[in-house]
């Protein structure tokens, strides 16, 4: 059986690289139908509506969808860090603030991708830990919110390191809060899995994990090649573009430490807080550690 795999437009997951190498990277690769989406909600009710077997999302819209009865397991990692906030040039930045969150008070709408997703609860943490009377508007897609930020329908942008070298390139910005100030060590995106599937297609599942693994170490290892490589297939964006993204939070790896579930689990209780979801969420139903402690026994690699 085919595996169905959920992915965004997300320079930084492995993914990207997965499908610019299909071939070489992959020996399983024929075996994989890819499917684009928005956000990472989306991914969760396509994984709920079981019209998924596999996504890459943050850990937030995983958990609101196990509170609600979607049936997935957390079973490997990816990255770590990947929210970044930008704006135009002569918005105020974290260097001239003791605390960096002070940089929200000056913003009156900023633009994040779904609801439900890391960066939109990361900003809304934000909002309601210091009182900014800013308003959050959240996009479908999260392509869309370099448009409206160079139509000025919104101050400043929140979300992945892709969109912020995006508002620095394409429309003359900058990074206001980087990643490690915003939410150190959050879990910007993990590999989740239906339960059901996860006996009858595990050979499969331990072959996309070994695939992303590889990807991964690439990532950290081989950041040229694999920029051109992933600038070549997606045709939108050159090389350099790739390069600097890439590289505004390089915190590739597949394990899951202590620090990544710990993490998760303080997400998953401002979700509570927020009103997100409206039941605790404990540890064991979100992870299964199993595969990815074998596949990848050796010491994480997220801030080497």
């Amino acid at each position: 059986m085919r595996l169905k795999v959920g992915h965004l437009s997300t320079l930084y997951h492995t993914s990207a690289l997965m499908l610019a190498r299909a071939e070489s990277l992959c020996s399983s690769y024929e075996n994989i139908e890819w499917q684009l989406f928005g956000t990472g909600p989306a991914i969760i009710e396509a994984l709920g509506n079981k019209e998924l077997d596999i996504g890459y999302v943050g850990l937030p819209p995983a958990i609101i969808g196990i509170a609600n009865g979607v049936r997935i397991k957390c079973v490997a990692g990816g990255h770590i860090e990947g929210t970044v906030m930008a704006s135009h040039k002569d918005a105020d930045d974290h260097s001239r603030h003791s605390d960096p969150l002070d940089v929200l008070s000056q913003f009156n709408i900023i633009g994040v991708p779904g609801n439900g997703s890391i960066h939109d609860l990361i900003l809304r943490d934000a909002i309601d830990s210091t009182g900014s009377p800013a308003k959050v508007v959240n996009f479908r897609w999260s392509d869309n919110l370099l448009e409206a930020f160079i139509k000025k329908e919104v101050d400043a942008v929140i979300g992945t390191p892709a969109l912020a070298q995006s508002i620095i390139k394409f429309a003359g910005g900058k990074i206001v809060i980087p990643p490690e100030l915003l939410w150190p060590y959050n879990p910007s995106y993990g590999i989740l899995v239906r339960e059901e599937i996860m006996v009858e297609q595990i050979e499969d599942i331990i072959e996309f994990l070994k695939c992303h693994k590889s990807a991964s170490e690439l990532l950290r290892t081989e950041m040229g090649p694999v920029s051109r490589d992933i600038s070549s297939y997606i045709k939108i964006v050159d090389k350099d573009f790739v390069m600097e993204a890439l590289k505004i939070s390089p915190h590739y790896c597949i394990a899951i430490t202590d620090e990544y579930i710990d993490c998760s689990m303080r997400l998953a209780a401002r979700l509570k807080d927020l009103g997100y979801i409206e039941r605790d969420v404990e540890r064991a139903e979100i992870f299964d550690l199993s595969l990815v402690n074998k596949i990848h026994p050796e010491p994480d690699h997220y801030r080497i």
